[in-house]
């Protein structure tokens, strides 16, 4: 029988009966004000997933805050101007206008808030090892305003367990109690950065809580703005739903990628034998090959499952293999182009390869973990001349761009016929919907295409010789 209910009936001490009273007391006022959409939301990071999140929350009626470390962001979101393109500046112009969205550098502004989200970046430390330092400096500017009658809910991705056992001490450091004052929860990001069909108010929101008081609070702040809310009986299961679906992802994406090696090796196209196994209904869901995975997701989150695997002496090896496998994908890219290269009798010393693309996936200009950095560091290392056109980066800067002996940044190139003819092999890495390949078709020599987007009209009537992946 529940607490609550023994405490109906007079079954519980009056000490616990005093507590479970307070904690109905904080539940029924956070969502009182959700209801009435008095309650103010705070989002801190206003990337790909936190500025989204703030201004579906602001177009429902709630006024919120973002909050930003970099004061050029904040500005631009008071300005009505949008650096995220699957939220327009119109939209943002119009939240801002209303008063009901507003960006600020000032964290002491936490203090207003009802409700706080943290969508903070997790990367990889360079041992593979979760870094969850923004975590924890978002955490740290929360616990300096903690009030009661707030809701905290973490979005970033991170290991199970990161909610319970890393915020919930921090919070209660400062004498608050978790229920009785403050509620908590974890509620994973879900973002698919280029896709118009899938925006924050149609995706499925999984939520789950420290208590079963935070879950049903922090479901019900999220109903207010997306359509369908899935709650979890804990923030562990949250965390670890979310690790699985991009490990499935990547897991897959690693299946398929050795699969377009073994094809490659034997000279069958690998996209008729994916076409061709995805006409059975049942048991089968295709996935696809390409020149490795990038973003901020498929390339670290399996990481963070197989770190927290590690701390329990469990071994992940599927998560390793599909690494082991996706990480190797730009070297093969590089293998075709010498392949190509060499049977036009061209060394790759002294090549100019154009790449199409840099983006880690199509029509964006997010580069975060894209393959097309290392392509470009391997076709370097062999003395190739690399050149690169991307209608949505206009500059790729490198990591060690300020360090003696660092790589210069690359500027993207007009994509005309000379720059075509030019090249000595033209590679396709990202399949953006903006390039003309009929004319990259008819004007280059070689391409390699990694993406399938040279579709069988194009490769039939191409001038260029094409190499698949």
């Amino acid at each position: 029988m529940s607490n609550t209910r023994l405490l109906a009936r007079g079954l519980v001490p009056y000490d616990l009966q005093a507590i479970q009273v307070r904690s109905l007391m904080i539940k029924n006022e956070v969502t009182s004000l959700i209801k009435d959409k008095r309650a103010r939301v705070g989002v801190i990071g206003l990337g790909y997933v936190g500025l989204p999140l703030a201004t579906e929350f602001a177009r429902n009626g709630f006024s919120a805050v973002g909050f930003e470390v970099d004061e050029g962001k904040a500005a631009e979101i008071n300005f009505g101007r949008s650096y995220v393109g699957d939220v327009s500046s119109q939209v943002i112009r119009d939240v801002v206008d209303a008063g009901r969205l507003r960006a600020t550098t000032d964290f002491d502004h936490l203090k207003e808030c009802d409700a706080i989200i943290i969508c903070v970046p997790t990367p990889l430390r360079k041992t593979k090892e979760p870094d969850i330092s923004f975590i924890l400096a978002a955490a740290e500017e929360i616990k300096k305003r903690l009030r009661r009658g707030q809701l905290v809910v973490l979005e970033s991705t991170t290991y199970p367990g990161t909610t319970d056992e890393i915020l919930r001490p921090i919070f209660e450091e400062t004498g608050l109690k978790l229920d009785e004052d403050f509620l908590l929860a974890f509620s994973p990001e879900r973002v698919d950065p280029g896709n118009p069909e899938f925006q924050t108010h149609n995706i499925p929101k999984v939520v789950g809580g420290v208590t079963d008081d935070s879950t049903e609070t922090a479901a019900y702040l999220y109903s207010q703005i997306v359509r369908e809310v899935h709650a979890v009986t804990s923030a562990r299961v949250a965390e670890a739903a979310k690790l699985l679906e991009n490990t499935f992802r990547a897991v897959n994406i690693g299946m398929a990628n050795e699969m377009a090696r073994l094809c490659y090796a034997l000279g069958i196209d690998t996209w008729e034998v994916i076409r061709a196994a995805a006409t059975k209904p049942f048991g089968f869901m295709p996935f696809y090959p390409g020149p490795g995975i990038g973003g901020h997701c498929i390339p670290l989150d399996p990481q963070y499952l197989s770190w927290k695997a590690r701390q329990h002496g469990f071994d992940s090896r599927f998560i390793g293999l599909a690494e082991e496998v996706n990480s190797r994908m730009p070297e093969h890219v590089v293998q075709l182009v010498s392949d190509g290269l060499n049977d036009d009798r061209k060394a790759m010393n002294g090549a100019r390869v154009l790449l199409l693309g840099v983006a880690y996936k199509r029509d964006i200009d997010d580069v975060r973990e894209s393959p097309a950095l290392s392509i470009i560091d391997r076709l370097r290392s062999k003395g190739c001349e690399v050149r690169y056109h991307d209608p949505f980066v206009r500059e790729l800067r490198f990591d060690d761009a300020h360090t003696e002996g660092g790589r210069a940044p690359l500027a993207s190139v007009e994509l005309n016929d000379q720059e075509i003819q030019a090249a000595d092999c033209v590679v396709i890495v990202t399949n953006h919907s903006q390039i003309d390949y009929a004319r990259v078709t008819e004007k280059a020599s070689l391409v390699v295409d990694t993406r399938n987007a040279l579709n069988g009209d194009l490769r039939r009537e191409s001038r260029a010789r094409i190499i698949r992946l």
